[in-house]
């Protein structure tokens, strides 16, 4: 009797209404850009590290919560491979872009990849804010996907330069969040079976 009742609460609490713009991970796909470690050198110390460590936590808790995960990589014949930091932490699942062109959109196979997943909402970490990500962000909404940029988790080597391109994303539509603001959204309920895992990413 009991784990009907249980069942049927589960039920209703996910059918209840929610926010459009509330991330769900099942419909979310996290978009990494460009973190390699010679352009990651360029940033300050404390941003890069920054970028670094939140984009680990998305990383892992992306690969528990089963949300495919899309690398790109800026010119890596001059600009090296994904930093370790990232690199290590990906899912096997994991399609990775090499690219000339500053918006990840323009990477061969990017955008089909991106729709093959069925899924609307994009979650963006990377770097440079001002250059590639705002590129991409703005080219994304153009596709009717709805971007959400993660503000400690993108960097530049100037600061006045990330946040003019967070206020223009935000500005041209994008959603401007935090990592944690992420991770919970993809939980919702503390009663989540992974919550004790991915909370346990932020001590």
């Amino acid at each position: 009797m009991a784990a009907r009742q249980g069942a049927h609460h589960e039920a209703r609490l996910s059918a209840m209404a929610t926010h459009p713009n509330l991330l769900d991970a099942d419909n979310s796909v996290l978009l990494v850009v460009d973190i390699q470690g010679r352009l990651t050198a360029a940033m300050s110390a404390v941003a890069a590290e920054q970028m670094l460590n939140h984009g680990r936590r998305l990383l892992e808790a992306a690969r528990l919560l089963q949300v495919p995960v899309l690398l790109t990589e800026q010119y890596p014949q001059g600009l090296g491979p994904t930093q370790s930091e990232i690199g290590d932490y990906l899912p096997d699942a994991t399609r990775i872009f090499g690219k000339t062109g500053f918006s990840c959109c323009a990477a061969d196979g990017f955008m089909q990849a991106l729709s093959d997943t069925g899924r609307k909402q994009v979650v963006v970490i990377g770097q440079e804010a001002h250059v590639c990500v705002l590129q991409t962000g703005l080219e994304l909404l153009s596709h009717d996907y709805q971007v959400h940029i993660v503000e400690d988790a993108v960097s530049s080597r100037r600061a006045d330069h990330r946040d003019c391109a967070l206020q223009r994303l935000r500005q041209q539509g994008a959603t401007i969040s935090c990592h944690e603001s992420v991770l919970f959204e993809w939980l919702r309920d503390a009663r989540h079976s992974h919550f004790k895992t991915i909370s346990a990413l932020l001590r």
